[in-house]
């Protein structure tokens, strides 16, 4: 139970560092993930992400604490429980975030991180079906494709955002954001391709890489200011690993600032407060949070042309499914979320702010059966808000969900945002090329005009864009977590890579960038193994 390096978490990180830190053999890497193997098979059809919203084993399934702004509620937040992690339970989205995201994290403190840099490392991680360029790869690990076909839907929607003023793009990842168009996949022939699947699967059949499923981590050990191990309860009960060189927490914006909190670092007001005896003071550590909010508008189409259609009869699911197994096509291979609309809403906005995704399905809820007629959803989400939470333990127990307080629309901005988001999403249904795929608005429904009625339907309806960030951040300040090189502040050994660092969500979906701050933090390490050597 020695290793040089023992990593916590097989998701969107852990799996990439377990991949890039054992590639050479000269280190010994152990990969501790809590849930079980990805062998469940709907993890690994695109459109199976419906199968694993509300999985009970796959899936976390948390629930921040209820929201004052949000009329009270809980918002439920999936978080994947598997190899791969919420790579392995997403929508499959590819979008990276823009330059600017960067540069404004190197100009809060995260020197080193900024455009060029995340550019370097994106093309690192990915094979692009459409080959390298400057924006592109094609030797990384992370399949990234195309959606082969077409759909109806999906055009009268592009124009429809063209009648706005708002050009097509076919690349969001591209020279610029701003634009509509069809999404990038993370799949590789018509299969997902989570990072267990691109990176940790070529790699288990090293023998200095030891992967444990089932084995949730307890606490991090601590001797004399640096970390020296990971304890956890695993298959064969409570035990113990050693790590030579580092420790490193890959479990994400959510449980990367429990564990550290459960292991004496952290606020010490809070430590104290539920008996943690206190090894480092570090205010910053689950503080910083931040969550995409999104609405979702839901529409009966005029015609028979959308997902629902092709499952809500025996005939149609066969189709689909004979079409998936002979030819890896249908909507099966992709899932329902394929295109995208990126754009501004807030006057003088130096770069886009607002993201609208079409999904050829509608239901009542994300994870639901979908209606029995012809439906879509439109949903959206701004880029940035300015709205901050925390995530704080509530007690000892390694083993219960600590508290998660997202506190959606506490700022002025991001309430205008979302009314902005809402009235554009409208424009959009009343285009002349979009307009006529329109037979009714069901969420929120017509009636909901005003702003505050309109605020009241994001308070009602609003729900997480699964991105939640920011608990670890970069920086040098006193709030800050860890430093540019990912290492926990005041305690030697330690490091977290995983989208709990991000100071600020990136203008898009955090896997890409996630899947970044993990190939960049890889070669760090290796750095300063062999500058130690």
């Amino acid at each position: 139970m020695n290793y040089d390096y023992i990593i916590v978490g097989g998701g969107s990180a852990g799996c990439v560092l377990a991949n890039r830190l054992s590639a050479d053999g000269r280190s010994t890497v152990l990969l501790l993930e809590a849930g079980p193997a990805d062998t469940y098979p709907w993890i690994h059809i695109p459109i199976g992400y419906g199968k694993t919203m509300l999985h009970p084993i796959l899936n976390w399934g948390f629930n921040t604490e209820p929201n004052e702004h949000m009329n009270g509620r809980q918002v439920y937040w999936p978080r994947g429980r598997t190899l791969g992690g919420s790579s392995a339970i997403n929508g499959l989205i590819q979008i990276r975030g823009q330059p600017e995201d960067f540069d404004l994290w190197e100009s809060m403190g995260a020197e080193g991180w900024g455009r060029d840099e995340a550019l370097r490392y994106f093309i690192k991680s990915e094979s692009n079906s459409r080959g390298a360029s400057a924006f592109h790869g094609d030797s990384g690990p992370l399949s990234v494709s195309d959606i082969g076909e077409r759909s109806e839907l999906v055009d009268a929607f592009i124009r429809g955002c063209g009648d706005l003023g708002i050009p097509p793009t076919d690349d969001f990842n591209g020279a610029t954001q701003e634009g509509a168009g069809y999404l990038q996949l993370t799949t590789r022939r018509g299969w997902r391709c989570s990072t267990a699947v691109g990176y940790l699967r070529p790699a288990r059949r090293r023998a200095n890489l030891r992967v444990v499923t089932g084995a949730h981590a307890t606490g991090v050990t601590v001797e004399g200011g640096r970390a020296v191990g990971v304890r956890y309860r695993g298959p064969a009960g409570d035990a113990t690993a050693r790590a030579a060189r580092e420790v490193l927490l890959c479990a994400g914006a959510l449980q990367s600032p429990q564990l550290l909190q459960l292991s004496g670092i952290g606020p010490a007001a809070l430590l104290q407060q539920h008996g943690v005896p206190v090894i480092r003071d570090l205010p910053g550590v689950g503080e910083n949070l931040q969550d995409h909010l999104a609405l979702r508008f839901l529409y009966k189409c005029t015609k028979p042309i959308t997902t629902n259609d092709d499952l809500r009869t025996l005939f149609g699911k066969v189709r689909i499914g004979l079409k998936f197994a002979l030819q890896r096509r249908g909507p099966l291979a992709i899932g329902v979320m394929t295109g995208a609309m990126i754009t501004r809403l807030e006057p003088g906005a130096a770069t886009p702010d607002v993201n609208y995704f079409l999904s050829t399905v509608s239901a009542e809820a994300r994870g639901a059966a979908p209606h029995p007629w012809p439906g879509f959803t439109l949903a959206y989400y701004p880029f940035r808000p300015t709205s901050r939470g925390h995530v704080r333990i509530k007690s000892a127990d390694p083993f219960a969900a600590p508290a998660m307080q997202a506190n959606y629309l506490s700022t002025d901005y991001d309430r205008r945002m979302m009314i902005a988001g809402a009235r554009m999403a409208r424009r959009i249904a009343a285009t002349p090329s979009f307009g006529p795929y329109v037979l009714e608005e069901l969420q929120p429904g017509r009636a909901v005009d005003s702003d505050e009625a309109i605020l009241d339907a994001v308070r009602d309806h609003g729900s997480s864009g699964y991105h939640p960030v920011g608990t670890c951040r970069i920086g040098r300040d006193a709030g800050a977590v860890v430093d540019p090189r990912l290492r926990v502040h005041g305690v030697a050994g330690l490091r977290v890579a995983d989208a709990s660092v991000m100071p600020t969500l990136v203008s898009g979906n955090t896997n890409a960038a996630t899947i970044m701050i993990a190939e960049k933090a890889a070669d760090m390490i290796l750095e300063d193994r062999d500058r130690a050597a």
